[in-house]
């Protein structure tokens, strides 16, 4: 009886030893709160939704729960909440979140799509060059969105005032199913807007691209879209961070190396997510002027930055963005494959000019 006590005890102890070992290696389970549009200019984030690119390097102790967001203010909304851990985002709403939060609440942790914006005009808008813009109204996507903020900042450069300011010219803010309705009906003269919403003023407005933004950068290149991380997960998950950068990295070469077979994952997943795939010609026409790259492109942010400011998007104070970056990780994976690191050339004083 005593022995068989004993038995019974080393039997439960040896149990629970294996139990607690399992647990160890198992490890903390954990879910990542992941964010993107239903938008080829957020192409990692939906092709990776689609085949489950991330989940599967992130292995099986973490889960992707994916949120589609239509705007960067709500997706920033959620980051706030607590509701979001990382997303893929264009410029101003990162900016926008970053300020407001005084610069706690996020990084920028890589690219992900430059180019894919531009300023469509109608054909019989009388508009063929810069100086016929006096008296036009030309559409936005949303107040002071990434394309809102180029559009303004491209008038002011341009010596052009606001209509609500004095001036001359009209900037009215749409969604872009109302920009293409509102095109057919002569009820705006021009909108500046994104991919695939450029291509389709043009096929099915009868448009004409007046100005491809990519002629407005240095080597054609600004960020359309990039990845931005709350400060929090960050700090509370650095690994997972990481292991996310590298697949994102991966992901980038695969949709260049493999064109044709990511357009075609791409157009399935926004037919699942918005329930409308794209025509193949718009499709076609919109990735001729969209760049996927792992790149944040960040000279073009502190611009875009100073745009928003000049515009009154920002508050009184020109705001530091000296830390909004991190790309620590990103570097460390580009060196391990022995890929040229990605180099922040704007200076803080560079920025405020």
């Amino acid at each position: 009886m005593r022995y068989l006590s004993w038995t019974v005890l080393t039997d439960l102890v040896l149990g629970l030893l294996i139990l607690g070992l399992a647990l160890v290696v198992r490890g903390e389970e954990v879910t990542i709160r992941a964010g993107h549009f239903p938008n080829i200019t957020h192409a990692q984030g939906v092709i990776g939704q689609a085949n489950g690119w991330f989940q599967k390097a992130l292995g099986e102790n973490t889960e992707v729960d994916w949120k589609i967001f239509n705007a960067g203010p709500s997706a920033i909304e959620a980051l706030f909440a607590g509701q979001l851990d990382l997303t893929y985002i264009g410029p101003s709403p990162a900016i926008n979140g970053y300020v407001k939060s005084k610069g706690e609440a996020l990084r920028i942790v890589a690219g992900g799509v430059s180019g894919g914006a531009g300023l469509v005009v109608r054909g019989d808008s009388g508009i063929n060059a810069v100086k016929d813009f006096d008296g036009k109204k030309i559409a936005s996507p949303q107040l002071g969105n990434t394309q809102d903020v180029a559009l303004r900042g491209w008038l002011n450069d341009n010596g052009y005032k606001l209509k609500e300011k004095g001036g001359t010219v009209q900037v009215i803010p749409l969604a872009n199913p109302d920009q293409l309705t509102l095109f057919l009906k002569k009820d705006i003269d021009g909108a500046w807007t994104v991919e695939p919403w450029v291509s389709r003023l043009i096929l099915e407005g009868g448009g004409k691209l007046f100005l491809d933004e990519r002629k407005l950068w240095p080597n054609g290149q600004f960020v359309t879209t990039h990845l931005i991380v709350s400060n929090k997960f960050l700090k509370e998950h650095p690994d997972l961070v990481k292991k996310w950068i590298a697949a994102h990295v991966e992901l980038t070469e695969w949709i260049n190396k493999n064109p044709e077979e990511a357009k075609k994952v791409l157009n399935e997943e926004i037919k699942k997510e918005t329930g409308k795939a794209l025509p193949q010609n718009v499709l076609n026409e919109s990735l001729k002027r969209v760049e996927v790259t792992y790149d944040p492109i960040a000279s073009s942010l502190f611009k875009s930055a100073r745009w928003a400011f000049e515009q009154g998007f920002l508050g009184s104070e020109q705001p530091d963005l000296s830390n909004i970056y991190d790309l620590t990780f990103l570097n460390e994976i580009l060196a391990d494959k022995g890929l040229k690191p990605v180099k922040l050339e704007i200076t803080k004083k560079e920025e405020k000019k």
